[in-house]
């Protein structure tokens, strides 16, 4: 059973249960499974073992702020290299994920789906309940599968701040 909390975050003006706790620094990263955008099962952290992981979750792909927050990730996913994988994971529908990377030209990072069973909101303390959406996080995970970055934002219409997760990313490698 997940811990429900309360006071944290507001959708439309109103309170949200956060499904989770919220994962620290220093932590062993939960694994966890998604759909890729063909609706096929990915277990994201075991798919991308031996790299550093930047993983965002966002409400929807669909909203300006996340708009702006996967391409801005998809544009430094090519600076990064090889050694990096990052993970964008919203409630979207996978089709509505594999369109809008089309429509936008997101081809330097993965898009994944949480919708069927919200597990990683529930592991990484990210599913709004009532909204049964994701609150906008960032992680970074090094090789070796611990987290060494963490933050959420305070309302969802928050972008994270890019250099610093850059920053512990590189710092992972």
């Amino acid at each position: 059973m997940s811990t429900e909390r309360k006071g944290i975050i507001k959708f439309g003006g109103k309170e949200q249960t956060v499904v989770g706790e919220d994962i620290k620094v220093g932590q062993k990263a939960p694994d966890f499974t998604i759909q890729k955008t063909d609706w096929s099962i990915s277990k994201g952290l075991k798919e991308t073992r031996g790299k550093v992981r930047i993983i965002a979750a966002v409400p929807s792909l669909d909203t300006p702020t996340c708009d702006r927050e996967t391409r801005r990730f998809n544009v430094e996913a090519s600076k990064l290299g090889k050694d990096v994988a990052i993970l964008v994971i919203s409630m979207d529908l996978p089709v509505a994920q594999k369109r809008w990377c089309g429509a936008a030209g997101v081809d330097q990072l993965f898009t994944f789906s949480d919708v069927t069973k919200a597990e990683f909101g529930k592991k990484y303390g990210t599913l709004m309940k009532e909204a049964r959406i994701l609150r906008r996080a960032v992680f970074v995970v090094d090789k070796k599968g611990f987290v060494t970055y963490s933050a959420y934002m305070a309302a969802n219409g928050d972008e994270p701040n890019y250099e610093e997760v850059l920053a512990a990313a590189q710092k992972a490698l």
